[in-house]
């Protein structure tokens, strides 16, 4: 067992970070200490021959410092049951072994693995109890992240006995640092509006899910800074996390959070930009949060504060000035979240998804996007790409059509897709276009979900009303794997732009040289309604009210021998092209 001195412990901290006008820095006592119970468990991470590697401490109310870790290689993510007793992490045991889910007794003690599985498995948490209307009794659960590659993670779910282990996020891209919240439900980290074209801005977002996966809702994300991770939720029923404006490479930035009471729309700054970089903050008892903090100029080490959000007072726990302090929790007991059923069946390859109006929409004027405008809805799946981009941001997945089906006069849907697939939506137009596209979505194995509208105010009510869609049956879009089709430049667009248009004089006119992809680049935009090269191709501008172009802009007609010459199925393939991805 090492001894650590809480006095110098304080002293490193305050030396490394000065004091903040915003915070009131003072030194911890052995009374805050001792309020901690049983102590705190966290992660210390430093550098071993060119290689970051962690282990696992606790922090005991008298201020000595005892290592749980022993015989791993390199171990972190440390979570506390319910009840205080048992301690859930990943580690590896040897430097090539993967990232694995263990748990031990909170002197280190009974180490035993959990899940054993071919992927990196990393931020387990307890879940509360799980049950299925089948069952005789309820089970206890436990969430990780699961990691296929270097860029693509999603969550999931094991039984604590390792057994059952069932993905339970469904994006192509990935989600990171689960929570369990104090209404059962998962809030976690994931990537938002990922369609990034030459000048658009990456998002990471917060995201609420059910202990099965179901009913995932955005939680926190167009409000404050672009960047949202490692949340958690106070005894008052805050969420409180770390944002920034740029990724950091540890996920480091300013504090932020918002009531759970209206969490789209209550963000507020917990510290200013001269406060320090905070790192994985979770709840006290008392409301207070446990958080690390490392100086505003981005040096020095992360040491362990804690922080009560409504006054802003902080006060140094413990800072090893050699190591990161990360991910500290309390040993105390809390309270365990209700349990929840599932209605998921693996057996069922299908899920239902309905909308009761896609005309009720978060647009500035109701008008903009009035009754009968939207004439059908296309389906189309994300199927990730594999191979790291050069950027080292996660890549664009690709993109295959399941199908179109008209919508309803009052703007409802009712359709049958794909379960565990990742799908978006898009209104179209009488030409085709997309009017509004949703963000990644899924449906699980046999689960009915419903939205309001088409990027609805997620606090509003719905209309309590029987709508079209839902007294028919659902409309199967189902094609096998096989049929699914990807709009492609090389072999669907490079053709006609190659064939009809390379040496028309209106190609040359609109300024387009060439009929490769790169030279369409700059004549594509984010949808294809806002594209010149549409304008072009229908012979007029067809943005609407709430896109932002450059004023003045349109489209230049096609001459009528060209136009017969392109068909318009040969328009419909362009324009699907664009608005699926300009893959």
């Amino acid at each position: 067992m090492i001894t650590i001195s809480r006095s110098l412990g304080s002293c490193l901290a305050l030396a490394l970070l000065g004091a903040s006008p915003a915070l009131q820095s003072t030194s911890a006592s052995a009374e805050e200490l001792a309020e901690l119970g049983a102590g705190i468990v966290l992660s210390q991470l430093s550098e071993e021959q060119g290689s970051q590697v962690a282990r696992i401490v606790r922090l005991l109310p008298d201020g000595s410092l005892q290592i749980l870790s022993e015989g791993f290689y390199s171990a972190r993510d440390p979570d506390v049951s319910f009840d205080g007793e048992r301690i859930l992490f990943s580690g590896k045991r040897r430097a090539t072994s993967r990232w694995q889910i263990y748990e031990m007794a909170p002197d280190g003690s009974g180490v035993r693995q959990v899940v054993d599985t071919p992927m990196d498995c990393r931020q387990p948490i307890y879940q509360s109890t799980f049950y299925v209307i089948t069952s005789d009794e309820p089970w206890r659960q436990i969430s990780f992240v699961g990691w296929t590659d270097a860029q693509h993670s999603s969550l999931y779910s094991a039984k604590l006995d390792g057994t059952a282990v069932r993905r339970i996020t469904h994006t192509p891209y990935g989600e990171t640092d689960p929570f369990l919240m104090p209404d059962g439900r998962i809030l976690f980290a994931g990537r938002q509006n990922n369609r990034p074209e030459p000048g658009d801005r990456d998002r990471v977002a917060l995201f609420a899910t059910n202990l099965d996966g179901t009913d995932y809702a955005i939680f926190a994300g167009d409000e404050g800074a672009r960047f949202k991770r490692m949340p958690c939720v106070t005894a008052q029923r805050l969420a409180v996390f770390v944002e920034s404006e740029e990724p950091t490479p540890d996920g480091a930035g300013r504090l932020a959070a918002v009531s759970t009471r209206r969490n789209l729309h209550s963000h507020r700054e917990l510290t200013g930009p001269s406060d320090g970089l905070y790192h994985s903050p979770a709840p006290l008892p008392n409301g207070e949060i446990l958080v690390s903090r490392r100086p505003a100029d981005g040096g020095g080490s992360h040491g362990v504060y804690r922080l009560d959000p409504a006054s802003g007072r902080v006060t140094p726990i413990y800072d090893d000035p050699q190591r990161d302090d990360i991910q500290a929790k309390s040993l105390s007991p809390r309270s365990e979240p209700d349990g929840r059923s599932s209605v998921v069946n693996a057996e069922d390859p299908t899920g239902i998804l309905y909308g009761l109006d896609v005309y009720t929409t978060d647009l500035e004027q109701r008008e903009w996007l009035a009754p009968g405008s939207v004439k059908r809805l296309r389906v189309f799946e994300g199927v990730p790409e594999r191979n790291p981009s050069a950027s080292g941001s996660a890549p664009r997945p690709r993109t295959r059509k399941l199908g179109e089906i008209d919508v309803e006069r009052d703007g409802s849907f009712n359709i049958r897709v794909p379960a565990n697939t990742p799908i978006r939506l898009q209104l179209l137009d009488e030409d085709g276009l997309a009017l509004r596209t949703c963000d990644w979505i899924w449906v699980r194995n046999k689960e009915a979900r419903g939205c309001i509208g088409c990027h609805e105010d997620a606090e509003l009510t719905p209309e309590n009303r029987m709508v079209e869609a839902v007294t028919k049956p659902s409309i199967s879009l189902m094609p096998p794997a096989k049929k699914r089709r990807a709009v492609e430049f090389e072999r669907d667009v490079e053709p006609i732009v190659s064939d009809r248009c390379a040496d028309s004089g209106c190609h040359v006119d609109a300024g387009i040289r060439g009929s490769r992809r790169q030279d369409l680049v700059p004549y594509l935009k984010r949808t294809a309604r806002t594209s010149p090269l549409v304008w072009h191709l229908l012979g007029r501008d067809t943005s609407r009210p709430w896109d932002e172009v450059a004023p003045g802009a349109s489209g230049r007609a096609i001459p009528l021998e060209c136009s017969a010459s392109v068909a318009e199925q040969e328009k419909k393939i362009i324009i699907e092209w664009i608005d699926l991805g300009a893959q």
